[in-house]
Order: C-alpha cells, then structure tokens, then sequence
C-alpha cells in the first residue's frame, strides 16, 4: 500500500469524518457510521477508489 492521499487531503478527510460521526452522535443517527471510511482513509493515507482511478494527491 503506497501513501497515495496528501496532506491536505488528509486533513479534509480527517474533519469531515469527525463531523459526520459528531452529526451522527448529535441526531442519534446511525448513518453516522459513515464517518469510518474518510476517517479510515485520512488516518491511513490510503484510498482504495483513487487506487482504482491512477490518483495521487501525495506529494512524496
């Protein structure tokens, strides 16, 4: 696995995971589950789909 998700990336997909899993937990919702893919692929600077499509956003 190659880092292919850069800094900024990361760190959109850092807060719109904690986000989405705040609105879940405020609403009581469980699509807040959602939250555990950009929070997965942020964390591990890895996104399976960008993979599937030759994307790069890493600068290294």
């Amino acid at each position: 696995m190659n880092k292919n998700v850069g800094s900024l990336d990361r760190t959109i997909r850092i807060v719109a995971g904690v986000a989405i899993a705040g609105w879940g937990v405020f609403t009581q919702n469980w699509l807040g589950a959602i939250a555990i893919l950009p929070l997965a692929t942020g964390l591990m600077s890895w996104c399976p789909a960008y993979t599937l499509v030759k994307l790069n956003t890493n600068k290294a």
